[in-house]
C-alpha cells in the first residue's frame, strides 16, 4: 500500500499541470455547492426569523362562538410540563376596535397582553422605535404606520372606540416596527388587563400563543400534536405557522429541493471529470503500469495507485472548495446589500455542511478513480510493453 501511494504521488507530480486543473476543478464545484447550499440556507433563515422568527409558532385557540378560552392558566401550565422545547407561553385577548379622527376613520386590533410574558415572543422592547411599553392600563403603543396615518406621537391621547359605542383613552407611550406593513397599520397593543376590561370578558383571553426554539421551528406541527392531549375542552385547539402559513412552507420546501438538485448534479459533473481525466491518465502510463507489473507489483497494487491519485486529489480540492465557497459566501454579503448597508441575505455557515461538502468531495473523488483503478487491473503488462 505504501508503495502504491508513493507511485501515485508521483504520477501526480509528474503532470504538475494536469493535476492543478483537476484539483481546481473539484474545488469549483465544492465551492459553488458550498454557496449554494450557504445561500439558500440563510434566505431560509432569513425568511423564517422575518415571518415567523418573532411569533408564535404554535397557538391553542377556541371554536366557541365568541372564540373565548375561560381557565387558560391551567392549559398553560399543563403545556409547559409535557413539552420542554416550548421557550414562551403568552395569553392573548384579541378584539377589533376603531378609531375616529375626524372623518377618516381607522380599524384596528386591540391585542391585549401581559407584555413580560410577550416579551419572549414578540421582543417588543427590541421592536420599539421611541417611548416604552404599556405600564399602565390607560397606556398603548402602535406600530409605525398607524402613528404616521393618526399623525400622533408619545403622549398624545387616542381614543378607541368597540362593540356596542363603548369608548375609551388610551395615553400613547411607544411606537413599534415589526417590519411588516399590515401589523404596524392594524396592531393596538395594551395592557391585557385593559383590554379584558374594555370587552368585558372576565379573566378570559382568545388565545394561547407558544413559542419554541430555533432549532425545533420545522417540527412545530409534531410538537403540536405532543400537546394534543392536554386539551381538555373539545372547543379547544391547536394550530401551528405550518398551517397558516403553507404557501411559505411550500417555498421553503421548493428552494430546498432546487438546492440539493443544483448540489447533485455538481458532484455528478465532478465525479465525471475526474474519472475520465484519470482514465486518460491510465493510457498515458500504460506503459509505467506495464513495466511496474513485470517488475513484480500486484494487481491490487496498481488499481490502488488510482484510488490513491482521486483520494489526493479529494483531499486538495476539498481544502480549495473550502476556502474559495467561503470566500464567496462572504463577498456576497458584501456587494448584495440593501440600502441600509445590511445584507440581502445574512450569511450563514454550518460547520456541519462544511464538513459535509468536504467528505463529499474526496469520497465523490475517490470513487470516481475506481473507474481507471479497474482499467488498470486488466492492463496486460506483455502486451503493454510489446506494443510500447
Amino acid at each position: 500500500m505504501r508503495i502504491a501511494f508513493q507511485i501515485a504521488v508521483r504520477f501526480l507530480s509528474s503532470n504538475k499541470g494536469q493535476t492543478i486543473l483537476i484539483a481546481f476543478g473539484i474545488a469549483i464545484g465544492i465551492s459553488v455547492q458550498i454557496f449554494i447550499g450557504s445561500l439558500i440556507t440563510g434566505l431560509q433563515k432569513s425568511l423564517v426569523d422575518t415571518t415567523i422568527g418573532n411569533a408564535a409558532q404554535i397557538s391553542i385557540v377556541s371554536d366557541a362562538d365568541d372564540r373565548l378560552i375561560e381557565k387558560y392558566e391551567p392549559v398553560a401550565d399543563a403545556a409547559r410540563r409535557r413539552e420542554p422545547r416550548l421557550t414562551a407561553i403568552s395569553p392573548v385577548l384579541d378584539r377589533p376596535g376603531l378609531i375616529v379622527d375626524g372623518d377618516r376613520s381607522n380599524s384596528i386590533l386591540m391585542r391585549g397582553f401581559d407584555f413580560a410574558r410577550a416579551e419572549q415572543v414578540y421582543e417588543f422592547s427590541e421592536r420599539l422605535l421611541v417611548g416604552r411599553l404599556p405600564e399602565r392600563d390607560s397606556h398603548a403603543v402602535i406600530g409605525v404606520d398607524l402613528a404616521k396615518e393618526l399623525d400622533v406621537q408619545p403622549g398624545d391621547l387616542i381614543e378607541v372606540t368597540v362593540l356596542g359605542g363603548i369608548k375609551k383613552s388610551f395615553t400613547l407611550v411607544g411606537i413599534f416596527d415589526l417590519e411588516v406593513q399590515s401589523v404596524n397599520k392594524s396592531w393596538f397593543l395594551a395592557n391585557l388587563e385593559a383590554v379584558q376590561d374594555l370587552f368585558a370578558t372576565g379573566d378570559a383571553v382568545t388565545a394561547i400563543e407558544i413559542q419554541i426554539g430555533p432549532d425545533e421551528v420545522f417540527e412545530a406541527d409534531l410538537i403540536a400534536e405532543k400537546l394534543t392531549p392536554i386539551l381538555n375542552d373539545p372547543e379547544l385547539e391547536l394550530t401551528n405557522w405550518k398551517v397558516q402559513n403553507a404557501s411559505l412552507l411550500s417555498g421553503l420546501n421548493g428552494q430546498s429541493v432546487s438546492s440539493y438538485m443544483i448540489q447533485f448534479f455538481v458532484v455528478v459533473s465532478v465525479v465525471l471529470g475526474i474519472a475520465s481525466v484519470l482514465a486518460i491518465s491510465v493510457l498515458q502510463k500504460s506503459k509505467q503500469i506495464g513495466i511496474l507489473k513485470a517488475m513484480g507489483i500486484k494487481t491490487r497494487q496498481s488499481s490502488l495507485i488510482f484510488l490513491f491519485q482521486g483520494l489526493i486529489l479529494g483531499l486538495i480540492g476539498g481544502v480549495l472548495g473550502l476556502i474559495i465557497g467561503l470566500g464567496l459566501s462572504y463577498s456576497f454579503t458584501i456587494f448584495a446589500v440593501r440600502p441600509d448597508g445590511s445584507p440581502v441575505v445574512p450569511l450563514f455557515i454550518d460547520p456541519n455542511f462544511l464538513f459535509l461538502s468536504f467528505g463529499l468531495a474526496v469520497v465523490a473523488s475517490t470513487l470516481a478513480a475506481l473507474v481507471p483503478a479497474r482499467k488498470s487491473a486488466r492492463l496486460d503488462p506483455i502486451e503493454v510493453i510489446r506494443n510500447g
